[in-house]
């Protein structure tokens, strides 16, 4: 059978990721959510997990340092890697939003000012719309951005939109809905291709109970 390497996200989703692997058999007795060691076995010592920030999961894949990985759909879609999306782990559920202090999606009379974390997806979503934008990257408190005049809009990533309420901000638009992945390197996918269906199977037979 061969070895997998599972890039596996750090931050909210991980806790889940874990409850999920031990629901599916896969054990990693040595892990913990806020350790500073990066590599784990499984017991079998049949996967290896790099427990890594969750924006550099896909090109781990992509590049072949991971066959899987686990992350969310957000990083997915920003960093663009080339990669197969295979399955929905059901958990970390959120959602792309357009928000700001009043609509102005509308107005035409100048380009509009977007901050965000993620300026692909920003770029692509306004597009798609015909809409010209320029965007602003930011890497922390993207509410901010409109209450002080940096930006007219942003685009964020939220889960129960209390942020934004308490920020004087509302949704104008779901851009799309987020959930955590998981996602193969298209070369394992061939190479591998026992070991990582039979992985995939395990991780259906856990969300189904």
């Amino acid at each position: 059978m061969d070895y997998l390497t599972l890039a596996m996200a750090k931050g909210r989703t991980a806790e889940q990721a874990i409850k999920l692997l031990e629901k599916a058999g896969v054990h990693f007795p040595n892990f913990e959510e806020k350790t500073r060691k990066l590599i784990f076995h499984d017991r079998e010592m049949l996967i290896k997990l790099v427990y890594v920030k969750a924006v550099d999961v896909p090109t781990y894949v992509e590049k072949g340092a991971a066959d899987i990985g686990i992350v969310g759909k957000d990083n997915i879609a920003e960093a663009q890697a080339d990669i197969y999306d295979m399955m929905d782990l059901n958990f970390g559920k959120c959602r792309f939003v357009l928000a700001g202090t009043s609509d102005k999606l509308n107005d035409q009379s100048q380009k509009l000012t977007i901050a965000t974390k993620y300026p692909v997806v920003t770029k692509e979503y306004f597009k798609q719309r015909t809409i010209p934008v320029e965007t602003i990257k930011l890497n922390g408190s993207v509410e901010l951005a409109p209450l002080i005049g940096l930006s007219d809009l942003i685009v964020d990533i939220v889960e129960t939109g209390k942020t934004l309420k308490e920020n004087g901000l509302k949704v104008i638009e779901t851009i799309d809905a987020i959930s955590t992945r998981l996602i193969v390197n298209k070369a394992s996918f061939a190479t591998k291709s026992a070991s990582i269906h039979r992985f995939m199977n395990q991780l259906e037979r856990a969300l189904e109970v």
